[in-house]
């Protein structure tokens, strides 16, 4: 029953975008395979190759489902917030300026957990946006092809096409042309370029105010841990890449994965001036900063680390270690944190 619902809204929107009617503001003519975004209107029907799967936009999304916070907290800045149907994987308080609109958002999953396929189709949407690959499975919301098969389109970050692999190129361009792509399949293209052009903005100032040392410091991306072991950050995600921009070198750039399981023993051995701290509040061990701190200063070995001794932190929104809307404001809050510290 749920299957035929979905498929009949699908179709009609797709009937609405020939008659020009949907989509969130003006909504150019189809043009073929091709489409176009010109001024503030998206021309539909348009393919995007996305993760090495073309996907055909047929009309201006109306009711959204975001996989996970982030992906919805892009929509709210790129002003399409009231279109999103639903939300799941909560993993931190939204930043108190969208607060109040990310409140309204219909919640799908459990705290900290994915939604569920049957969850999400009850939830009608006519395009699902994600930033996780893990997310797009048979066992949690339904992997694409079934989506597609049922008149969905989806879109997954470039960064994360298959499951914590290292993405040659992992950068803010990636990051900004992720802005303007989702501004084009939401209608709404002016967005994702003006989106694009402020938090490139953003990064450009505070690299501008590195501070200039003769030996680049070691640092560790501290995410979280997982029975006892801790994730740091590898090569091919934006960490790897911002560590790059401010001039810092990452101790695990030469992990075989953008975020991977270390030992205690080999991060006392890369022995880091500096550890950056991923803030989260899931509720997992170990989440928040203070518990990291903690964790670190009882461990018999990390313990010992000139680091930890000296309270070398630097504490950052876990979310914006992923591609995310607070992803750029990382780079000044960072370079603010590293000057700080001498």
């Amino acid at each position: 029953m749920k299957t035929k619902m979905i498929t009949k809204v699908v179709v009609a929107l797709a009937v609405l975008a020939a008659t020009g009617c949907a989509g969130g503001g003006p909504v150019g003519g189809a043009d073929g395979k091709a489409g176009a975004a010109t001024g503030t209107t998206t021309a539909y029907p348009f393919t995007l190759e996305n993760c090495g799967t073309d996907v055909t936009y047929e009309a201006a999304p109306k009711k959204a489902v975001t996989l996970n916070q982030t992906a919805a907290e892009i929509l709210i800045h790129l002003g399409v917030g009231d279109r999103i149907a639903g939300t799941g994987y909560e993993i931190e308080k939204p930043p108190a300026a969208i607060a109040e609109q990310y409140g309204k958002i219909p919640v799908l999953s459990a705290p900290g957990a994915e939604i569920k396929h049957e969850k999400l189709l009850e939830a009608q949407p006519d395009f699902v946006y994600g930033s996780f690959a893990s997310m797009f499975t048979k066992e949690q919301s339904g992997d694409r092809k079934q989506l597609h098969d049922l008149g969905v389109p989806t879109y997954l970050t470039e960064f994360d096409c298959a499951y914590h692999e290292s993405v040659a190129g992992a950068d803010f361009t990636m990051l900004f042309e992720e802005y303007r792509r989702i501004g084009r399949i939401m209608g709404v293209p002016e967005a994702g370029e003006k989106l694009a052009a402020e938090q490139k903005a953003v990064v450009d100032k505070a690299v501008a105010g590195v501070k200039k040392r003769d030996t680049p410091l070691k640092v560790m991306w501290f995410y979280s841990t997982y029975e006892g072991t801790p994730w740091a950050a590898g090569p091919g995600g934006l960490p790897q890449h911002i560590s790059e921009l401010v001039g810092v070198e990452n101790v695990f750039a030469d992990a075989r994965t953008k975020w991977a399981e270390v030992g205690w023993d080999e991060v006392a051995a890369r022995n880091p001036d500096v550890i950056i701290l991923a803030d989260l509040n899931r509720g997992e061990p170990n989440d928040t900063a203070k518990e990291k701190i903690e964790l670190l200063k009882k461990d018999p070995v990390t313990s010992k680390l000139a680091a930890v001794q000296g309270n070398r932190f630097v504490t950052l929104p876990g979310s914006h270690m992923d591609p995310s809307y607070g992803s750029a404001s990382t780079v000044p809050a960072l370079v603010d944190g590293l000057n700080a510290l001498g």
